[in-house]
């Protein structure tokens, strides 16, 4: 193969790993954390301590409270500020955090099951466990009324119906490539390698598109960070949905720093030992030997 056609199809191929590679940890990301219930849990259960969720959540509890408690408008601020209070400590406690991951597992097996299937319901996450807790306090406490608060159902939206099927089509191609996707792009890398006529070039190139698209993948991350805010209905803490999307998808932000930095170091230590081999000076040629005297003969006597 002449080596014009080499050096042009490795540029290709490597072009090509670069662009798959935060592709292809998008779809891990998305199948193999997101989709696993235990993975999810783990990244979830921080939450629960989280300011901005827990008075995303004692909002939530307090309205639904108070849509079922009536009493005269000189009173309905003081049981508001009294009933957000008591919410809000009681999201201090285990039993809050263990609700906390009851519902979390709930609301992941339906999100799962609405993105699978070809269901239209949004998907909810049901507060209603938070409610009967946070009635149990009041009782204990001897709050007047308490005993008459109604445990309703109290949901918030955690996927709306609008979403649902563009969500679908999306994590349906995200699942099928997941392994090869990543497989695919390590596989066109080597070969980009193998098939460039300048090896330490190529392996120059394979660090920077590493790196590249650690970078891509970082951006991608930055703008459904903004877009997943700016499409919050107005009554969601946007706080609370920051603290959530983050907590989701850290771990791309670490795949996204470790694609940059390996990328970086594979593509500096090829130039280090290109340069050194480039300005290496060859060793001096030794001299050329001397040849022996030659003997006279000695005359005959």
């Amino acid at each position: 193969m002449p080596r014009r056609v080499r050096s042009a199809l490795s540029a290709v191929l490597i072009a090509l790993a670069s662009l798959l590679a935060p592709l292809g940890a998008l779809a891990a990301w998305a199948t193999y954390e997101i989709g696993d219930a235990a993975r999810y849990e783990a990244a979830t259960a921080p939450l629960a301590a989280d300011p901005h969720v827990r008075n995303a959540i004692a909002d939530a509890v307090t309205a639904g409270i108070m849509r079922e408690v009536h009493v005269g408008p000189p009173l309905k601020g003081p049981v508001r500020a009294f009933t957000h209070d008591a919410v809000r400590s009681f999201t201090q406690t285990a039993a809050y955090r263990a609700a906390w991951t009851a519902a979390n597992r709930a609301a992941h097996d339906t999100v799962l099951r609405a993105v699978r299937d070809d269901g239209t319901a949004p998907v909810t996450l049901d507060v209603a466990p938070v409610t009967e807790r946070v009635k149990e306090r009041l009782i204990r406490d001897r709050v007047p009324f308490a005993h008459r608060i109604p445990v309703e159902h109290t949901e918030v939206v955690v996927l709306a119906s609008e979403d649902l099927d563009r969500l679908r089509k999306g994590y349906r191609v995200l699942e099928l490539t997941a392994f090869w996707l990543p497989s695919l792009a390590l596989a066109l890398a080597v070969a980009g390698v193998l098939v460039s006529a300048c090896r330490r070039g190529a392996v120059f190139a394979t660090g920077l598109g590493t790196a590249l698209g650690g970078v891509l993948l970082g951006i991608a991350v930055a703008v459904g960070r903004h877009m997943t805010l700016t499409d919050l209905p107005p009554d969601v803490s946007r706080a609370a949905g920051a603290a959530v999307y983050d907590a989701l998808t850290a771990t791309l932000r670490t795949v996204t720093w470790l694609l940059v930095v390996l990328g970086v170091s594979v593509a500096l230590a090829s130039w280090v030992t290109g340069y050194h081999g480039h300005h290496r000076q060859p060793p001096p040629e030794p001299p050329p030997p001397v040849p022996a005297p030659q003997e006279q003969p000695q005359p005959q006597t």
